[in-house]
């Protein structure tokens, strides 16, 4: 074999080699993006203060919770309203069941 059928060889085992490393870098790069993306609109975006939130109270030794505490739903927590529908409103809520005290 001469020298030129030896490097045709070399260089077709090592181009799929070269494809994934070229395909791997624009993943990581485009993974990068996203990332850096996700972590800005996360940090940029509005929160209400606690203290401005509707249907909150102040428990002892809890603190401020939101919703309406009579329901077996309630999260019982300052940031999550209702384990059935945590973004909605507990006024006219159809899941509302009450709890006996």
């Amino acid at each position: 074999m001469n020298l030129f059928n030896i490097l045709v060889i070399l260089f077709i085992g090592i181009i799929p080699c070269l494809l994934y490393l070229c395909i791997l870098y624009n993943f990581q790069a485009l993974t990068r993006e996203r990332l850096i993306a996700a972590r800005f609109a996360i940090s940029h975006r509005d929160r209400l203060p606690i203290s401005s939130q509707a249907e909150q109270e102040y428990i002892e030794e809890v603190g401020y919770i939101i919703g309406d505490l009579t329901c077996k739903f309630n999260a019982r927590s300052s940031q999550v309203r209702c384990a059935v529908n945590p973004l909605g409103h507990c006024k006219n809520c159809l899941d509302y069941e009450s709890i006996n005290f």
